[in-house]
């Protein structure tokens, strides 16, 4: 059974993540994430594209037990494929947040061009808390938001708030729960009055510009991690703790990096 669904109407594209209980996202479901929005950019009639989360959660992140070393840079790669995937779609893309954004859940925000969000969203970066970071993350938030904010929510794992993630610039829009449907095709709307090729020649020129990652930024933050950090024993030990449900015993020891400096 797909967990991911891909619905056209009306020129707008609708990609939903569902994975009970609170849409993590595996290998299988990258690769058809990636598809989905694949699909929906390599068509004509559609000027764009919407990525949600059914049930109550945008998207919590990324399968835990995918970062371990035997499937961690399969992962990296499975995952960043699909958010390069909206970075590079020509269509406006929009994030319509409920619930949980966090880590690869909110990289696939930072990968979509407006993020309207309920006032219950979270937003966050917590991989650090399980020793380890989140690549295309480290590369999108300096370029979103002040540096310090940034290294903030990387270096601490802190979770934001909505109120909070529209203050510091992840949000565009924030409103109450029940409004939050129509808020995001409100969005929609305004979109879908305006032309088509002149919104598509637009995000081509932000993009030139670098206002979102680049796949040789990606690919740099991708190697980065999986050479030095990938089998470094706290990564592991983190990742492990976090599947054990204990708290993580770390040793600070760099013996298991296969990368030079």
């Amino acid at each position: 059974m797909s967990s991911i669904h891909l619905t056209f109407d009306g020129g707008v594209a609708r990609v939903e993540i569902d994975r009970p209980p609170v849409n993590v996202i595996d290998l299988p479901v990258a690769a058809e994430l990636e598809g989905a929005i694949g699909s929906a950019a390599a068509r004509d009639d559609v000027a764009v594209i919407v990525l949600s989360g059914r049930g109550r959660a945008f998207c919590a992140g990324v399968e835990v037990r995918d970062h371990l070393p035997d499937r961690g840079a399969a992962m990296l790669q499975a995952f960043h494929r699909a958010c390069l995937a909206l970075v590079h779609a020509p269509q406006p893309t929009i994030a319509v947040v409920q619930g949980a954004a966090l880590g690869g859940g909110c990289e696939l925000t930072l990968a979509c061009d407006l993020v309207v969000a309920a006032e219950r969203a979270t937003f966050g970066q917590p991989e650090i808390r399980l020793g380890v970071f989140p690549p295309f993350a480290a590369v999108a938030l300096p370029r979103m938001i002040a540096s310090h904010r940034a290294t903030e929510m990387l270096l601490t794992g802190r979770i934001l708030t909505a109120t909070e993630a529209e203050r510091w610039g992840l949000v565009n829009r924030m409103v109450p729960d029940a409004e939050l449907g129509a808020a995001a095709e409100e969005t929609v709307r305004a979109l879908l009055a305006l032309s088509p090729s002149s919104l598509r020649l637009t995000r081509e020129l932000l993009r030139r510009v670098h206002a979102r990652p680049s796949a040789v930024d990606v690919d740099v933050a991708e190697r980065f991690y999986v050479e030095h950090l990938l089998e470094t024993p706290d990564a592991i030990e983190g990742l492990q703790a976090f599947l054990e449900k204990r708290a993580p015993r770390w040793t600070g020891a760099t013996q298991g990096t296969t990368g030079s400096s």
